[in-house]
């Protein structure tokens, strides 16, 4: 068994953030009355949502702002594309998506499925993640993944954010493992799979979105179920 270290990304890769965010700011819409305050269409307010928290974290990333900064800024920037300039507004949604965030369930098919055969067949699982301590602790809790990883490895808790090699160095520190014996599983280019590459590990691209690219990853697949084939 050449590898023996798994480290896979949560969020895009096995806990679906798009279905469960959408889930969770519909509640939102119909609890602060948006549609009232002159949001008029759910689906434009969800879309601008969904690119502004990736613009902002691509920002927090290159730690051009703080955490705080990132949480409330992609409600405020939503709200103002509907000429909502309300702050206060803004604070509440924020505080109340990340309470209602990290319950929700959804993930992407075959997620417990893979955990269960790849423990099975005596992996050492654990989870290198670009999210906040007490937020992702929640999501494995809530999800019922928290049984399947041994070591969870947040920015938070590195100090450090994929794909910077730092992160990659912390995890291998934490989980005692080897570079080679070991691989990264994640579906975003940039930030997982470069990541690994930098660093010189190997990885798994989840590519659920078929994107098309130049990279050259170790592994490619489509679906979580086709990581049968490798493992």
């Amino acid at each position: 068994m050449k590898y023996r270290h798994l480290f896979f990304d949560l969020d895009h890769t096995l806990w679906d953030f798009e279905a469960n965010a959408r889930a969770t700011l519909t509640e939102l819409y119909d609890t602060f009355d948006l549609n009232k305050k002159g949001v008029s269409s759910f689906d434009e307010f969800y879309k601008n949502y969904i690119q502004h928290n990736e613009k902002l974290w691509e920002r927090y990333r290159n730690g051009f702002i703080k955490q705080d900064e990132l949480r409330v800024k992609r409600m405020w920037l939503s709200l103002l594309d509907f000429k909502i300039a309300d702050e206060s507004l803004a604070h509440k949604m924020s505080t109340q998506f990340l309470d209602l965030l990290p319950t929700r369930k959804i993930l992407f098919p075959y997620a417990v499925e893979l955990l269960e055969y790849l423990q099975n067949k005596k992996y050492e699982l654990h989870l290198i993640t670009n999210g906040f301590e007490k937020t992702q602790h929640s999501k494995l809790k809530y999800s019922g993944l928290n049984t399947f990883f041994k070591e969870i490895i947040t920015s938070e808790g590195s100090n450090s954010l994929k794909p910077n090699k730092e992160i990659f160095d912390f995890a291998l520190e934490k989980t005692k493992a080897f570079k080679d014996e070991s691989i990264m599983i994640g579906d975003n280019l940039e930030v997982d799979i470069a990541g690994a590459m930098n660093f010189g590990m190997d990885q798994v691209f989840v590519n659920h979105l078929n994107i098309e690219t130049d990279i050259k990853p170790t592994y490619t697949v489509r679906s979580l179920k086709e990581m049968e084939t490798i493992f």
